[in-house]
């Protein structure tokens, strides 16, 4: 701990959570204070299993993890380990930057670890279903009798009063929910054929860390402490304002149009199978040998005339039909079809450099394997390494922001379970070694989930 102290301080240094967030939102939310400099510390159970956190179960089947019934890009190496709690790639990506303690909060002796943890804390932070927070006492006049100054931020799907307080949420349904997939797919799709997303929760997670920052600067200047509500389904509704207010003053309800837009010329096109454009010295991956596509958007005269100089002027883009932008929305089929005869005998990254050179706003469609090879990204350094004791060496996204003075940097590796319980115990809290060899007895400290937690 005492190296960090060193070196450049970070935009958040000095700041200290007590993170009780689960899954992703609220998880999202802490990794961006996290990488700003914030001492994020999560306060997990070995007692009790929250669902998609660490996992979809504690300890699964090495058969099973092998053969992708849970998810064979979930683990690494499709190998779940002694401790597959730690190996889960989806938690290890928002889990560096923190430190991790362990207690029971349903035992008394537990809640009393959380408020001295409170009395030392500048913020805490919860993203569970409204009523879980209030069956184990953590109210907000709870924590400011412990301390005054606290700022407790609350992120259940759909908040803690009306009729939904106690639905539970997860980001797929809860996009449901708030009329999102209603505007997803392709027009000859149902809801049931439209795949799910989990992408408001991370948009979710930017707000959630917004709040906080807001809550802290309005204790700098009041020196008061202040509760916080940030609904999921609230930070997510006013992404889709536009179909909301059409039909508020059109009465007109907006369904799916796939890839197109409402005025502009859109799609999706196929480009020639081939390797993407990645960064030297990077190893091909047979998911890139599938199909490849580009996306372009022409909105306007300018780049319509960049979209048929980069096509080489051809013969089926002249006429009347194309000589303005509601005309060539009335011919978008047409459009299509001469878009993909010519999209379809260049690779993805040819046509993406030859349309940005014209002005036209496109890019080819990326895998998994091929954002992480891009060259920009690579040349940007957006991909850091990051060493965890019982995953290896691995690329993970960077942050979203970078700062000139105060540059973010990986202080810590993906958090392991209870990795930092003798930190946050003793130097923290103060506990004895006797208390703490207590606590360990009693269930509250350890590094492994309890045999029942299966």
């Amino acid at each position: 701990m005492g190296n960090e102290r060193k070196m450049a301080k970070l935009p958040l240094e000095g700041i200290r959570i007590a993170d009780l967030t689960g899954v992703w939102a609220g998880t999202v939310a802490m990794l961006h204070l996290a990488d700003m400099g914030a001492e994020v510390i999560r306060v997990e159970s070995t007692q009790t299993w929250q669902t998609f956190t660490r996992g979809s179960f504690a300890r699964p089947r090495k058969e099973v993890v092998a053969r992708g019934d849970i998810g064979n890009m979930c683990y690494v190496n499709r190998d779940p380990g002694p401790r597959p709690w730690n190996r889960w790639a989806f938690h290890n990506s928002h889990a560096r930057n923190k430190l991790g303690m362990t207690v029971d909060l349903r035992k008394p002796e537990g809640m009393e670890v959380l408020k001295r943890l409170v009395k030392v804390s500048d913020v805490v932070a919860e993203n569970s279903q409204a009523e879980v927070m209030e069956k184990l006492g953590i109210t907000y006049e709870m924590l400011k009798e412990v301390n005054p100054e606290i700022i407790y931020m609350r992120m259940p799907g759909y908040g803690t009063w009306g009729p939904y307080k106690e639905y539970r949420a997860y980001g797929a349904n809860l996009e449901d929910a708030i009329g999102h997939s209603s505007l997803r797919g392709y027009p000859d799709l149902s809801p049931s054929e439209r795949t799910p997303t989990v992408l408001f929760s991370d948009g979710a997670g930017v707000a959630g860390a917004f709040v906080v920052l807001a809550a802290l600067y309005y204790r700098k200047h009041t020196g008061k402490g202040i509760y916080v509500e940030a609904a999921q389904a609230e930070n997510v509704i006013p992404c889709l304002g536009q179909a909301i207010m059409d039909y508020t003053m059109n009465e007109r309800v907006l369904d799916t149009v796939g890839n197109r837009h409402t005025t502009a010329i859109q799609g999706c096109y196929p480009a020639r199978r081939a390797l993407s454009e990645v960064a030297p010295g990077a190893k091909p991956d047979r998911a890139d040998l599938h199909q490849n596509w580009v996306v372009l958007t022409i909105s306007n005269d300018a780049e319509w005339l960049g979209l048929v100089r980069a096509m080489d002027n051809p013969g089926w883009a002249e006429g009347p039909k194309f000589v303005d932008q509601m005309s060539r929305r009335q011919h978008h089929d047409e459009i299509d079809e001469g878009i993909s005869a010519w999209s379809s005998q260049h690779h993805d990254y040819e046509i993406f450099h030859r349309l940005q050179r014209e002005g036209v706003p496109a890019g080819p469609v990326l895998s998994g394997w091929a954002i992480s090879n891009d060259q920009h990204m690579r040349a940007r350094g957006f991909f850091k390494e990051i060493h965890q004791e019982e995953c290896g060496t691995h690329r993970y996204p960077g942050w979203s922001a970078q700062f000139s003075e105060t540059p973010i940097r990986v202080r810590y590796p993906p958090v392991r379970l209870g990795e930092h319980n003798e930190y946050v115990y003793k130097e923290l809290l103060g506990y004895s070694d006797e208390d703490y060899k207590e606590m360990e007895r009693l269930g509250h400290i350890g590094m492994d989930f309890a045999p029942h937690i299966r």
